[in-house]
């Protein structure tokens, strides 16, 4: 990978992973959850449609896909990042952010009502084991009063960020990002408009706070998004998303560093049964090998045009055209939102 590319990687390894002690110095102020996430969502969606509009379509677009995208943006935006963001008002950013971790896992288990048919095998079936345990060991401390309320939350935010992506891949795979993320933020942002408004503060908010609302929308919403674009083109879709399993490691030192939140022995349990458990249960098995090799189930893809009167086939002496020379992409290339 190059430069860029490592770049591009560590910077969506920080920008996703931030988001919990952003939330939660928001959630601290005290800011409503609706208000936070009306924020976030109108911030994004102001910064990211201008370019989604530049790109043309829009419109036909929505009237199109404008049911599974509306069902994207209720489970993956609208329901998730309100009980999440609730929840923290609770539950340390740390433990969000591991608890958010198991995302991979939950995706695995729930694929299969959604047609997957891949056998799993004794290396996924136990990643999801690891994971569950790390699950558990970080949340049996919490199990009493509010504290079980909002790991509940957590657990709703969990299986949101894991099924809005399989109905991505389903049914929205030929809709470009910006085109599906700008106007689902939108929309989030019109429905908790009037909650916002509601429980608007009387005053007006620390600058440190104004600060961590600003980096929600722009920096973890808008500037993330175009990032992740840009680091698939750079990296391939597959390496892309590794950073995925860095989030968490962030979350919890950033917990540690800026709001003094104890770094324990069952944090650090909790997060290496998880990551392993991920890393495990979403290994892909072995697939054809060789260029000829088709796309795998969720890709598709594009082959650079041949100029006219290009031959065929290679003629005697020359060589073939590097197999390379076709893309491939991922159409459930995204990961949870916090």
């Amino acid at each position: 990978m190059t430069a860029r590319g490592w770049f591009l990687f560590s910077l969506m390894g920080v920008v996703w992973g931030i988001p919990y002690l952003l939330i939660k110095v928001a959630v601290d102020a005290p800011l409503s959850p609706s208000m936070v996430v009306f924020t976030r969502c109108a911030l994004g969606a102001a910064l990211l449609l201008p370019f989604a509009i530049r790109q043309g379509g829009l419109p036909g677009t929505v009237r199109t896909h404008w049911r599974p995208m509306l069902a994207f943006a209720c489970i993956e935006i609208i329901g998730p990042w309100w009980t999440l963001t609730d929840a923290e008002r609770h539950l340390s950013s740390s433990t969000a952010g591991l608890l958010i971790a198991g995302v991979p896992i939950v995706g695995v288990a729930l694929a299969r009502f959604f047609g997957e048919t891949e056998r799993l095998g004794l290396r996924r079936v136990t990643g999801l084991g690891l994971g569950l345990a790390g699950v558990g060991v970080l949340t049996v401390p919490h199990l009493t009063g509010g504290d079980a309320k909002s790991l509940a939350e957590v657990l709703v935010t969990v299986i949101g960020y894991a099924t809005a992506p399989l109905i991505a891949a389903r049914h929205l795979k030929n809709v470009p990002t910006l085109q599906l993320i700008a106007p689902c933020l939108a929309l989030s942002a019109l429905v908790y408009a009037p909650a916002a408004a509601a429980t608007w503060p009387a005053e007006l908010p620390t600058p440190t706070v104004l600060a961590a609302l600003a980096a929600l929308g722009a920096v973890c919403t808008a500037i993330a998004f175009v990032a992740f674009l840009e680091l698939i083109k750079e990296a391939g879709p597959t390496r892309a998303t590794v950073f995925t399993y860095v989030n968490p490691a962030v979350a919890v030192a950033a917990g540690a560093i800026f709001l003094d939140e104890p770094l324990t022995a069952g944090i650090v349990a909790a997060f290496t049964l998880i990551l392993a458990g991920s890393v495990l249960a979403t290994a892909a098995g072995p697939g054809p090998a060789g260029p000829s090799a088709g796309p795998r189930e969720g890709e598709h893809t594009v082959e650079h045009p041949v100029p006219p009167g290009t031959p065929a086939g290679p003629g005697k002496g020359e060589s073939p055209v590097p197999w390379s020379t076709r893309q491939t992409s991922r159409a459930d290339g995204r990961v949870e939102s916090p």
